[in-house]
């Protein structure tokens, strides 16, 4: 039985950056020599093709609201020959439409649930200090079904800022497993819709190579990985 190890990359809510740390972390785990398969949960069809050219593999998209489980676990099977998977979460982590009464439906919170993905939630700490262990907390609490990894701060300001937050975090019972500085040169160019598509993008492979850049040297992928390969898909698995 094929079993493909994956994370979730994820946040409270759209503008945290975890577009620009998904390619990163793609990028920089594509860089030690591991095949990492892209997959993108919802119907966007933008950040896919960002995907690509991090990976250099095909990314697709995982959507529980317009997909039946055969057709995720058909396309989930694409990534059979790869070593790791990485899933970018759409908007936030748990919103999604409202069917029958159940709320969040086709949001990240589900693609993680029925699959056991851990999830990394990435989180923007501007203007807030200890406060943002709370959000946090609040994430992790609200679904018991869900495997929260940790966090990923920020745009943190300063070694004060960092410091703070993770007091707040180590209170909490949180695990920061990165900390990005404020960093607004690497921002990704936008449009009304949303994100200009790759093959728009000016000097596109030399961001991505600034972002693996700032992943390798602030953010633990060691642990990332380890965390990753504890938990595993599997297309024979019963949640389906």
């Amino acid at each position: 039985m094929n079993k493909i190890p994956g994370f979730i990359i994820s946040a409270p809510n759209s503008g945290a950056g975890k577009t620009i740390i998904t390619l990163g972390l793609l990028r920089a785990i594509k860089d030690r020599g591991i095949k990492v398969q892209p997959y993108k949960n919802g119907p966007d069809y933008i950040d896919p093709g960002f995907h690509q050219v991090a990976s250099n593999r095909k990314s697709y998209n995982l959507d529980t609201w317009a997909m039946n489980d055969e057709l995720i676990e058909q396309i989930i099977q694409k990534s059979d020959d790869s070593g790791l998977i990485v899933a970018e979460g759409s908007m936030g982590f748990y919103d999604g439409v409202v069917k029958k009464g159940f709320s969040g439906f086709g949001s990240t919170a589900e693609l993680s649930e029925k699959f056991g993905w851990p999830v990394i939630l990435v989180l923007n700490v501007s203007g807030q200090a200890q406060s943002a262990a709370a959000t946090a907390l609040g994430f992790m609490n609200y679904n018991k079904n869900i495997n929260f990894a940790g966090v990923i701060l920020n745009f943190v300001a300063s070694e004060r800022h960092e410091f703070l937050i993770k007091e707040g975090m180590k209170l909490a019972g949180i695990n920061v497993l990165g900390v990005i500085p404020r960093q607004k040169e690497l921002l990704l160019p936008e449009r009304h819709l949303g994100l200009i598509q790759a093959e728009e993008t000016i000097n596109l492979e030399t961001k991505i190579q600034e972002y693996a850049h700032l992943i390798k040297k602030n953010v633990d992928l060691n642990q990332i990985i380890d965390v990753a390969r504890s938990n595993f898909f599997s297309k024979k698995s019963d949640k389906l």
